[in-house]
């Protein structure tokens, strides 16, 4: 009740039936100190009723007691008692999700504010900080596709990688297929009950060897849900060009593959979504967030720190005062 009350559990408690050397040793001091003691004959005890005890005859014992109270100390102490920090018993929503992001340059165009690219990675970077419990990876495609981050509960790791997202790292175009075959490839051997890739793309499968529609029948085989985000103001939107003079602008038409996106989704279970600014965005993950909760129970376990140290030392302690009281107080003179 008291380690319970200290948070205190007993790594190797069977040590302890060790204490039942202790009324043992008890009867035997008992008994040693009667056999010990000197009868001595008198005519009358009046005289000793009166006389006053010692300070040495009052602790007479205290050395037995010390090397007792060590002896539990010691007992104990081989039961390692340990403080557990922390333990709580909770329910969590967990998933695992695959972000899958389009960085080719059409990308750039600042129909959203600074432009799409930024808007995806600002609202995804808010959608990882408000899910702590899922495991969460990261996509990212043009020409081709490559894994940026695989999935991971180090949420500050991945968000540190979205820094170096930018398009222009590899050729432009836009492989929808193989961005989504390759985030299916890193997610489905996920144990998860839930396994969900946002797909989000601003043009039309031009690039890449995968179809995409064989690559949302792959991820519906493995049980993954795709919600698919089509990125772009409808109609025009302003494109930044480089010149000798500095940046120019152009507006260019808005050219998304809804049909494609939608029949993604459709195919896997999930939802297609169409984002004209940066507020829709947000919405739209705001609305695949309540989409996607699965509550799980989850015991979680601070480390534990062993305490018996302490014992060991309290023992000692209590060890060299006994041997104190026989060399200086209570030393035999033969």
């Amino acid at each position: 009740m008291i380690l319970a009350f200290l948070n205190i559990t007993l790594a190797q408690p069977y040590y302890l039936l060790l204490l039942v050397l202790i009324p043992i040793f008890l009867v035997w001091f008992y008994y040693y100190r009667n056999k010990n003691s000197s009868d001595i004959t008198v005519s009358s005890i009046e005289n000793y009723k009166r006389s006053k005890k010692t300070f040495k005859e009052k602790i007479i014992h205290l050395p037995f007691f010390l090397r007792l109270l060590a002896i539990i100390c010691l007992i104990v102490a081989l039961a390692r008692p340990q403080r557990n920090f922390d333990r709580s018993d909770f329910k969590v929503e967990g998933i695992d999700i695959m972000l899958t992001l389009d960085i080719s340059g059409s990308m750039l165009a600042e129909d959203f504010k600074p432009n799409r690219l930024e808007a995806a990675k600002k609202v995804a970077l808010d959608f990882i900080g408000s899910r702590p419990n899922d495991r969460i990876g990261l996509v990212l495609f043009s020409s081709e596709a490559f894994l940026q981050c695989p999935l991971t509960i180090d949420h500050a790791k991945l968000q540190s990688l979205f820094g170096s997202v930018k398009s222009g790292i590899i050729n432009d175009g836009t492989a929808i297929g193989d961005g989504l075959g390759l985030a299916v490839y890193h997610i489905k051997k996920s144990k998860a009950i839930s396994k969900v890739i946002i797909l989000m793309t601003d043009g039309i499968n031009n690039q890449g060897s995968l179809d995409p529609m064989t690559a949302a029948e792959i991820a519906k085989l493995f049980g993954v849900r795709v919600y698919t985000i089509g990125v772009g103001t409808r109609g025009m939107a302003p494109y930044p060009f480089p010149t000798a003079f500095g940046i120019q602008y152009q507006n260019m038409p808005v050219d998304i593959d809804e049909d494609l996106l939608k029949n993604i989704a459709q195919t896997t279970g999930g939802e297609y979504f169409r984002a004209i600014n940066n507020k829709s965005l947000e919405d739209i993950y705001k609305e695949i967030d309540k989409l996607e909760k699965t509550k799980i129970d989850v015991s979680r376990f601070s480390k534990k720190k062993d305490e018996f140290i302490y014992l060991l030392i309290l023992a000692g302690v209590l060890l060299i005062f006994e041997l104190l009281l026989k060399l200086l107080i209570l030393r035999r003179i033969p």
